[in-house]
């Protein structure tokens, strides 16, 4: 039986049509029409992005609704964008890391089925980092909570936004696309809360970060682990397992699987499928692989791994040595992969750039050190099965 992961997701392709008017030779001449000059946003917009975007970054504490119950948000983001922090819903915990504008978490499988709503198979994602669904946070990070994302939605703010009050400070309250952001309505500006869309009546407090030193050193590791990061967004059709180069072979044993991405409707762009495999002789765990690669315009693809394992090699040598029979099976599941491993190295970089951007060690202060370590693949529980004896590769 083969069961695959994956959760609906929907591409959204906008064109654009240019339409040309030709005229006659003996209409008149049509008057060109004056250059229009967009208004400049108004100045204390500007002063107030300027603010953001050099500043040290934002600090985000506060509860929102995810699929109708509560969880505490505690999020820590770059003034590019970059976050990292912590959703706590009572014992259940995820960690949360956003780069190159997307947002990824790591939590358990009972955080996943509480509040993943949509994604098929929850335990496929849970343990490992692994694209957010649309369901959490509930809204896009880096869009809505980065603060050089913020300073270009308060440049389409008007000259006198709204006011409310604020523990008695009065405040303007500018509407944007994904959110409400909340500023003092005096200089400096400062951004006191923010009520992303779909959030009810619930805010973010929202206060500079005090170390970024501190947010960066965390948020590194984070993102040096997201080689192989799951995407739950891309569900596939797997077709007839298979094996290669197995049999009499003490150096390994190849696992191939064909896939087919059906959803989305269209492949995006970048979309990658990833195999993982396991092997097993009479129920004896023999060794795991993991194999990706990209999903083409037809969307199909054959996905491949071998099992190189010192248990594979000792049980080949000893069914070598002793003939009988030795009946082996491979289970292996197709799911996305958000980001290639190949990929973390930029990744990093985006993370270095900003930490030489908004810390100035201390002479002598070594800054973080940790280093781009490739991701670590778990395996997980397979879903597909077929079997062969040594001698019928």
């Amino acid at each position: 039986m083969v069961v695959v992961a994956g959760a609906a997701a929907v591409v959204v392709v906008v064109g654009a049509v240019a339409a040309v008017a030709l005229t006659g030779g003996g209409e008149s001449p049509k008057k060109k029409p004056k250059a229009t000059v967009a208004a400049p946003p108004p100045a204390w917009t500007v002063a107030a992005g300027q603010a953001l975007s050099s500043g040290t970054g934002l600090r985000y504490d506060g509860t929102l609704t995810i699929s109708g119950r509560p969880v505490q948000a505690r999020l820590r983001v770059t003034p590019a964008g970059a976050a990292s922090g912590t959703l706590t819903a009572g014992v259940l915990t995820a960690e949360v890391v956003a780069i190159g504008g997307d947002t990824y978490i790591k939590a358990g499988t009972a955080f996943w089925q509480t509040y993943a709503t949509g994604v098929a198979h929850p335990e496929y994602y849970a343990g490992r980092w692994s694209k957010a669904p649309a369901s959490v946070p509930g809204f896009d990070v880096p869009d809505v909570l980065g603060p050089k994302a913020i300073a270009r939605s308060l440049k389409k703010a008007p000259a006198k936004p709204p006011t409310e009050s604020v523990n008695g400070v009065r405040a303007f309250k500018v509407k944007a696309s994904g959110a409400e952001y909340v500023l003092t309505a005096e200089a400096p500006y400062r951004l006191l809360a923010v009520r992303p869309d779909g959030q009810a009546a619930q805010r973010f407090t929202v206060a500079p970060v005090a170390a970024p030193a501190t947010l960066l050193a965390e948020l590194r590791p984070r993102v040096a682990r997201l080689g192989g990061a799951a995407d739950p967004g891309l569900r596939f059709t797997p077709g007839t397992l298979a094996f290669s180069n197995c049999d009499q072979n003490t150096s390994g044993c190849t696992v191939n699987m064909p896939a087919t991405l059906t959803e989305p409707a269209a492949v995006p762009d970048g979309a990658r499928a990833a195999l993982r495999a396991a092997i097993s002789s009479r129920g004896k765990p023999l060794g795991m692989c993991t194999g990706s690669g990209p999903v083409p315009a037809n969307r199909s693809l054959v996905l491949r791994c071998t099992v190189t394992s010192k248990l594979w090699r000792h049980w080949m040598r000893a069914a070598l040595d002793n003939p009988g029979s030795y009946p082996y099976e491979a289970k292996a599941r197709v799911v996305g992969e958000a980001v290639d491993v190949a990929d973390v190295p930029k990744l990093l970089a985006r993370v270095d750039r900003e930490r030489e951007a908004v810390t100035k060690a201390a002479p002598g202060t070594p800054g973080p050190t940790v280093s781009g370590e490739p991701s670590v693949k778990r395996s997980e529980r397979p879903e597909i099965a077929t079997s062969q004896t040594p001698g019928a590769p």
